[in-house]
């Protein structure tokens, strides 16, 4: 495993650690675990030829868990190397900027952006982007930190510290989610957003950190100051 230390939210550490990506255990693991839950929120493809964009796709953890749904998988992500895996693993992955979107306006029927709003330096764009591929009726699934000091302390200071939470260096505390204008971005664009919190199961994890479990089911939980989905349709309609 690579023991260069990296700057925080440095794209490197993932062409770093590209080996890591599938390795039920490896750096990436709580990835793997929060790709099921949010695959969990993508509804069936509502048409044939359905388009589902993935921001920030990483290597395509999400891609086994919305196989069966009917979707055409297209994938954007700044790292050649985990764009490269993605497309290994069936997703139509190009590499870009989730600030400006390589995919024509509402061409896509459901937009995720798994664990990438906490890594982004200007969040109403991504969120204007975000919903400007969106098509009226689609739907936009979503997971990221909370701007709380609760959340930096645990998703920074506690589980960049626990090997398979999250790699030490992966997170900037300064690009942490502000719930409230995440809500309002998206409403300006059209897209109603509910949130709801969501943690590993703690016995789930116990049996992970034990070696007697491969993966970990991510469980509701009514605060959303630390990790939390969001969903909501688009009706269309845009604020001035």
């Amino acid at each position: 495993m690579p023991t260069t230390r990296f700057r925080p939210n440095d794209v490197a550490l993932y062409d770093a650690n590209v080996e890591q990506w599938w390795r039920r255990r490896g750096v990436f693991a709580m990835l793997h675990w929060l790709a099921a839950a949010r695959a969990e929120l993508v509804p069936p493809a509502p048409r044939p030829g359905a388009v589902l964009l993935d921001l920030g796709c990483g290597a395509g953890l999400l891609a086994p868990h919305v196989a069966d749904k009917g979707y055409r998988h297209v994938g954007v992500d700044l790292s050649p190397e985990t764009v490269r895996l993605a497309g290994a693993h069936g997703v139509h992955a190009v590499r870009g900027d989730v600030l400006s979107i390589p995919a024509a306006d509402e061409s896509a029927d459901v937009v995720v952006a798994g664990e990438i709003l906490e890594h982004v330096p200007d969040l109403p764009r991504a969120v204007a982007e975000a919903c400007r591929v969106l098509r009226p009726g689609g739907s936009l699934v979503l997971d990221t930190l909370a701007a709380t000091a609760v959340c930096r302390w645990l998703a920074i200071g506690v589980a960049e510290r626990v090997p398979g939470l999250a790699p030490r260096g992966v997170h900037d505390p300064a690009l942490l989610v502000d719930r409230s204008l995440l809500v309002r971005e998206c409403g300006r664009h059209g897209v109603g957003l509910a949130l709801r919190g969501i943690r590993p199961s703690a016995t789930g994890l116990i049996a992970w950190l034990l070696r007697r479990a491969d993966t970990v089911a991510m469980v509701p939980t009514r605060s959303t100051a630390v990790l939390f989905q969001g969903y909501g349709t688009k009706t269309g309609t845009r604020e001035g």
